[in-house]
Order: C-alpha cells, then structure tokens, then sequence
C-alpha cells in the first residue's frame, strides 16, 4: 500500500502540467512493404481473381481541394449499397483532418467516385466506409468466410489488391495459423504483400474473404499479416447503418484507445512477472503471453563491466498516424557486476548508465515528460533500496492518455547493481498508478539473498 502511495504522489505532481493543443503534422503515408516480388499466380488464383474483380477497389486519399494523392490503399465492396472495408491506417488522414483530405475510390473497370467514413476499429487496423452516391450500387460484394468453418495450416489463399498504384494483382500464398505472443489475433501469411495493398481482402478456394491484407515484415521473404475477416464482419455489422463521422476523428479514436488500454493494462498485471535467474536480485520479468523477449551479455572473459540485459517488448502498436504509434508495453533490465573495476570505477559507469536513459520530449503528438525521481526503501527482507523516476507525457489531441516511463535503480551494493525500464505507451492514469506499482513491486530479493 506504502509503494501504491508513493507512486500516487509521483505521478499526481507530475501531472500538475497545462495541456497544450498543436496542430498535427502532415502524416507520412502509411506502407506495409515486403521486398520479395509476387510469385506467378496458378489457374486457380487466376479464376477467383476474376470472379472477385468488379468488387476490388483501390483507396486514394486526395487533398481537399485538388486531385493530389497523399496516399493509397485497397479495399473491397462488402454489400451491394456500396460498404467498403479498407484499413484505419489507409484513411487516417482523412479522418483526423477532413478539412484537408478527401476519399475517393477506383474500380478495375475504371469506376471512380467519392466515400464517406462511417466508423473504423483502430485497434485492428480496420475502417468501414461507403460509395457517396449509386456509382457501384449492385456491382456485387464479397461474402466472409463462416466462422465455423476454420482454415488449416498450408491452406492456400490469394491476396488482392493494388501494389505502388502499378495495378490490381493477385498474390498467391499460405495461411500459417495466427502470430504466437501477439495482443490481437493476426494472421502469418506466406506471401508477399507490397504497398498499396493494404485494405485490400484475402481469399480462400471458393472466394470468400478470410482475412485484410496489413502488413509485412521488412527485410524477410514471404512473411506477411492479416487482420482475420470475423474483426472486418463485426465493424460491418456494427455500422453499417451509421451515419457518416463528421468533423476530425480524434473522439471516436479517443473512446476507442481508452477500451483498448484498459484492456491491456489488466490483462498485463493479472500474470505474474518471471524470475530472471540473478543470483542476487529478483527482477520483474514479464510471462510471454503476448511479448517477446531477448537477452544478451558481456563474454566470460570481458576485463570491464560485466552485464546481462534482457528486453521484452509487444510487437504489436496501434497506428494512430504517420507520426504517431501507440498501444503498447516494453521492459527491459540490465544487472551489472563491477568486481572487476572496484567501487569506484563501477560507480561511476553505474550511474552513468542511468543518466543515459532517453525519456522523451515535446512534440506535435505528446506534451515533454514530467517527472519525479524518489527514493523508495523496502523491508530488510523484500528487497534493496531503489532509486525510481516516474515520466507521464500526455497525448495533445487524445484527452486522458499518456506515455508512462518508469527507470529504476537498485543501490545497495558497491561494486553490483541492476537498472530496470518499463514504458507503457497509451494509458490513462489511473492505470499509471497501477502499472507503476505493478513493475516496482517485481523487484526483490531472490531467496537466497533473504535468507
């Protein structure tokens, strides 16, 4: 309750700050790139690209007031009054800042025409919008797989869309079962998906969508992401009948971050951290449920500083726009032992090693960091003293959220110690509180120091 108490004040001071609004940069455009090129297609891809055709579009975002492009995507017709599902980060610029941007469509038959946003699911990565006007009325819709009838692993499925404003193609590839460790379901997808493809639909055998194309990974060949279709079918469901947004999207993303981070936050503090093998000290080290984590440390034979560091971080953020990331959690520890150098050459590198630590600053998206530094000394038998600084900066445009850093330190010995970081990105305050108190809490003594 004591570390609850301390943590409370930290971060009510540093919350002590006015909030002031910026205007948003221009956003980059969104990619999701691969670097192999797209295999031949077989006779199958062939016929349920055919088939499929008159329901693919492209998604071009255009200045308000000229026929610039700022940036491209695919989508697909999801019902004949023309709802179309594309992804959040293809429109985002029309829908944090409408008075500058405007949506349009192309069809492969040379159809073009003007959308309408009527809702989006940021954390997915998914938008519903629809045809202004009866341009594609009819022209079809793509229909989803059932929910009930699952794919296998080495089911072959064909991804469609509009790679670099070249033209519509088809991408032959493999489904290979969801991403282990990730947050949100995604699917790992053997095929090349480029850029320009983004929104557009994945299709099984018989030309129903499984999943939206994402993303991929750089620098690898044929590893590629998709949004499983049962996200897209409940955002249509949802809103198909909505009226179009109007004015800037910021509350509904708002609203939407704030369910999102609430969710997170408490599946994250309900596992229970793991030990991190130190013989002195016991670190917080997250379970692997839905982080990946790495380590690495000095040779046997180093003559300086021996150190081990671990870093365990989602893989998963969610796109706010081109300068903006969000959504996610990153922990990392570096346990030093100085007997090497003596204490004095050790403590010198030691709290060094601290005042390197980067925490930010003011910019377009986030007020400079406030923060607090404490000294927090536990019971003889729970563990060493700490030395904790506590960083909140705040979103300027999303009311209530902030990025959380939490650098702490043990100083207890002479010539050995351990420095931990934790950054949650996207949070209320409320769950700084919690998650504060959480990651301070993992730090103790390992059983055999207590004895």
């Amino acid at each position: 309750m004591r570390k609850l108490l301390i943590v409370a004040g930290l971060l009510l001071q540093v919350l002590a700050q006015p909030l002031l609004a910026q205007p948003q940069p221009v956003p980059a455009a969104p990619a999701a790139a691969a670097s192999a090129p797209a295999a031949a297609v077989s006779a199958t891809a062939r016929r349920i690209y055919e088939r499929a055709r008159g329901q693919l579009l492209q998604i071009r975002t255009l200045l308000k007031n000229q026929d610039s492009q700022a940036s491209v995507g695919s989508g697909f017709l999801v019902s004949e009054d023309g709802h179309v599902i594309t992804n959040y980060h293809v429109i985002s610029q029309a829908a944090l800042e409408p008075e500058r941007y405007r949506l349009r469509y192309a069809g492969t038959e040379g159809q073009a025409g003007e959308l309408e946003l009527l809702d989006f699911d940021v954390r997915r990565d998914l938008a519903l919008l629809r045809v202004v006007g009866a341009g594609l009325k009819n022209a079809g819709a793509l229909r989803f797989r059932p929910l009930d009838q699952p794919l296998s692993k080495g089911d072959r499925i064909y991804s469609m869309g509009n790679p670099h404003d070249v033209a519509f193609a088809v991408v032959e590839g493999t489904y290979n079962g969801l991403v282990e460790r990730s947050f949100d379901a995604l699917i790992y997808y053997s095929g090349s998906i480029n850029s320009g493809m983004s929104g557009g639909p994945v299709l099984d055998e018989e030309g129903r969508v499984v999943g939206i194309n994402v993303s991929a990974m750089f620098f690898a060949q044929q590893m590629s992401f998709l949004v499983p279709a049962e996200f897209a079918l409940r955002l249509f469901e949802r809103s198909r009948t909505a009226k179009p947004l109007a004015g800037p999207a910021w509350p509904r993303l708002r609203e939407q971050l704030m369910a999102y981070q609430d969710e997170l936050v408490s599946r994250f503090i309900a596992q229970p951290w793991r030990g991190a093998d130190h013989v002195r000290y016991r670190l917080p080290v997250p379970q692997e449920q839905f982080m990946r984590c790495w380590g690495r440390g000095t040779p046997a034979d180093s003559k300086g500083l021996d150190f081990q560091r671990s870093q365990c971080r989602m893989e998963h953020a969610v796109f706010i726009n081109g300068a903006l990331q969000t959504g996610y959690l990153d922990i990392s520890h570096e346990a030093y032992d100085g007997a090497k150098l003596g204490a004095l050459r050790f403590a010198k590198q030691y709290s060094g090693s601290f005042r390197n630590e980067n925490l930010g600053r003011s910019n377009k998206q986030r007020t400079a960091p406030h923060c607090r530094e404490e000294f927090i000394q536990k019971g003889v038998k729970e563990g060493p003293p700490l030395r904790a600084v506590i960083c909140l900066s705040a979103y300027r445009k999303l009311a209530g959220l902030h990025d959380l850093s939490v650098l702490v330190t043990t100083v207890d010995g002479a010539t050995e110690g351990a420095l931990g970081r934790f950054d949650a990105r996207g949070i209320s305050f409320d769950n700084a509180l919690k998650l504060s108190a959480h990651y301070l809490g993992g730090f103790g003594w390992t059983r055999a120091q207590q004895q």
